[in-house]
């Protein structure tokens, strides 16, 4: 019997061993994880799932693997002497305080505030924008330790309640309060199951719109799949079972549903989402009067085929406002006659042109368009006919959220932020073109002796991937620099140059911090999405190699010294790339991570991520899948770089069992000394750490990549 054996035995009598891998320095010795002789069969591939017995989080067994595993990742962590020095100084850097974009909504304008270390940050709202506060609710008070989180905020538009969102170890799971405005009482009102929801109060102030999911199976909430996503309609002071349901597509039950009002409150949008696919349909439901609303008022379809993106903006004058893809990549600005809404009927407003619209919104009766020129945000103002208004400038390349504002009240405020600034909330003069910060945060680093960088680099068939680098200006491009790339690319979503608290601390030590726009996301409209997807998901990864080989090739960094992180699909991103170039490569951190392909649609929101990869249920996208799937693409034997996994308990959106798997593989495989670890937070879910243990987890991967980088910083 093997020593494998034995300890797989061992464990399934509940016994904890470890295995100690002969390649493997003997300080490294691994909780065994027990091999189940489990196969499918797909298309005729036989294919081997031996921790497919990991998949069951209620399992004692799984717990103690995982107890096990967090000893070893915990003991190997607190031997670094730069962990502590690591995490005093984020520490440090996240204590200023910081605000979040004010919203007006009733008769106060509303936003978040956190002093700095604050777990979460504490909603206030006042009656003037430089008016005195008041506290509204602070999240810190829902639990001692910070594991509830507020995960939803929304004030009713007549001042007199507000709905707040609790959600357990920041699950996507949301249970809906109502509490008084002016005295914080909290009301009978309880809304369970809620999930992917907002919040839509009718203008009355006596219910809200909101999506809600079947109650799932007891014990199975943070796993089961999901389905028959409802739209219901609370009125206040009455139990949930009296909602009234709104909307429900039982001939599409993996559809995701949203409503929303517009700014009038006279509109309800509707709109459904096949999985994660930009593109949507549109119906609204014309409450009338919106002091009176009318509940049971039809909902009219206004673009019923998921053909393209069409985003409603607001209806001025009977006119409906649209940001849509249709016939455009890059996107446009059109208006139609809301009872007539057939493209036919179109008149563009803003065209689509070489940058990507990324965002846009009505504001201060403009249409404020935010683009994206090689990833950095640009934002125009134009009348309502199209005519320009405005530029905002931007003091160096960087990110803006927003701009954020109502149509019929003059202020405009947005936020703007670098790799070398902190978000910093602005508010717009469009009649001056000047913007004055509000509140702006106080730096807790000197910026001074860093730059940031655009650079590019060719991907493997020619492509122009975005870098931005950051680094100390006097940087020398020997090699010898420790450096992280990040990546996420899919989904359409950008990567864009934006702060992090912990960075400053990397680059104090000599760090380089590199973040690559890869094909998948949203930099360069719909199409640089499409050309990342299904069969064509390898020139992501090709984009990120390339953006590392760019990084070697120019003296940034060396295969000693380069590192790379990134979160869910940026996790899958870091697991393809590691194993396809692991010689590249001396630390891997991949987080809340997409590990196995083939049966990532079977849990939770999963299923709706085949928008975007394709399911192993067909053939074709199973061949492609097999293909780069981190799970399935270990080789025994090689020498993959030091490793560490992030992951969390209360993860309902990529469900841990995905990491647990990975890395019991992985430790097994490793064909040399480097460490391969995981490291499970606990209260914790896929975005969500409260402030003290997210500062905890970024000097944990920081430190573990400075150990494991042949640098002079790794000692320090």
């Amino acid at each position: 019997m093997t020593n494998a054996a034995r300890c797989a035995l061992a464990v399934a009598a509940a016994v904890l061993c470890v295995v100690v891998l002969a390649a493997q320095d003997v300080s490294f010795r691994y909780p065994a994880a027990r091999k189940a002789d489990t196969r499918d069969t797909y298309f005729g591939t036989s294919v081997a799932d031996p921790y497919r017995w990991m998949e069951d989080l209620n399992s004692p067994e799984l717990k103690q693997w995982i107890d096990a595993q967090n000893a070893v990742t915990t003991k190997y962590l607190e031997g670094i002497p730069a962990r502590d020095v690591l995490k005093a100084r984020i520490t440090e850097l996240y204590n200023y305080p910081r605000i979040s974009i004010p919203a007006y909504t009733g008769r106060h304008w509303f936003y978040y505030r956190n002093t700095g270390l604050q777990r979460q940050s504490v909603v206030f709202a006042r009656r003037e924008v430089n008016g005195a506060e008041q506290m509204v609710i602070d999240p810190n008070e829902l639990s001692p330790d910070g594991s509830v989180a507020l995960s939803e905020f929304a004030p009713a538009p007549d001042d007199k309640h507000f709905v707040y969102g609790q959600s357990e170890g920041g699950s996507d799971w949301v249970t809906y309060f109502v509490r008084e405005l002016a005295t914080g009482s909290k009301t009978r009102d309880e809304i369970k199951w809620a999930k992917f929801s907002t919040v839509s109060w009718t203008e009355d102030g006596r219910g809200f719109f909101y999506a809600r999911y079947p109650e799932p199976p007891a014990g199975k909430s943070l796993e089961a799949a999901l389905r028959d996503h409802k739209v219901y309609y609370h009125a206040l002071g009455t139990p949930q079972s009296a909602d009234r349901l709104v909307y429900e597509r039982p001939d599409d039950p993996e559809l995701f549903l949203w409503a929303g009002r517009d700014e009038t409150g006279r509109y309800l949008w509707i709109v459904t989402n096949k999985g994660t696919s930009p593109s949507n349909q549109l119906f609204v439901k014309d409450l009338g009067n919106p002091r009176a609303p009318r509940l049971d008022a039809p909902i009219r379809p206004l673009y019923p085929v998921a053909d393209a993106q069409y985003e409603p903006l607001g209806v001025v004058n009977g006119l409906l406002y649209l940001r849509t893809d249709r016939e455009a990549p890059n996107r446009k600005i059109v208006a139609v006659p809301l009872d007539r809404p057939d493209a036919a009927n179109w008149k563009t407003i803003v065209p689509e042109g070489p940058n990507a619209i990324e965002s846009a919104t009505l504001v201060a009766g403009k249409i404020a368009v935010n683009r994206l020129v090689d990833v950095a945000s640009v934002v125009d103002l134009f009348n309502l006919d199209g005519s320009h208004a405005a530029t905002i400038p931007t003091p160096e390349l960087g990110a803006i959220t927003g701009p954020v504002g109502r149509f019929d009240r003059p202020e405009i405020f947005y936020s703007f932020t670098s790799p070398l600034r902190p978000a910093t909330v602005f508010r717009f003069d469009p009649r001056t073109g000047t913007s004055t910060p509000f509140e702006p945060p106080r730096l807790t680093f000197d910026p001074a002796p860093y730059t940031t960088e655009r650079v590019f680099a060719t991907s493997a068939d020619g492509t122009r991937v975005p870098v931005f680098l950051t680094h100390r200006r006097d940087l020398k491009k020997d090699g010898s620099n420790p450096t992280m790339l990040y990546g996420y690319g899919g989904f359409a979503i950008a990567t864009s140059p934006t702060y992090r608290s912990d960075i400053p601390a990397w680059l104090e030590r000599g760090g380089v911090w590199a973040t690559a726009s890869m094909r998948g996301g949203s930099e360069y409209g719909e199409s640089w999405h499409r050309a990342g997807m299904f069969e064509q998901k390898q020139r992501v990864f090709d984009d990120f190699i390339a953006a590392a080989d760019y990084l070697v090739k120019n003296g940034y960094a060396s295969p000693r010294t380069l590192g790379i992180m990134g979160g869910s699909n940026g996790g899958l991103l870091v697991g393809a790339v590691m194993e396809q170039r692991p010689e590249l490569f001396a630390v891997a951190l991949p987080a809340v991570g997409v590990m196995d392909m083939l049966r990532y649609q079977k849990f939770t929101v999963g299923a709706a991520w085949a928008t975007e990869f394709g399911s192993s249920d067909d053939e074709k996208a199973f061949e492609y899948l097999y293909r780069y799937s981190p799970l399935h693409n270990i080789k025994p034997g090689t020498c993959y770089p030091a490793t560490l996994a992030t992951t969390a308990d209360h993860d309902d959106r990529v469900v841990p069992s995905h990491s647990f798997k990975f890395v019991a593989a992985l430790q097994e495989a490793q064909g040399c000394a480097k460490p391969v670890m995981i490291r499970v937070e606990t209260e914790a879910s896929h975005g969500y750490r409260p402030t003290d243990k997210r500062i905890a987890e970024l000097a944990d991967e920081w430190a573990f990549a400075l150990a494991n980088m042949q640098t002079e910083s790794s000692s320090r």
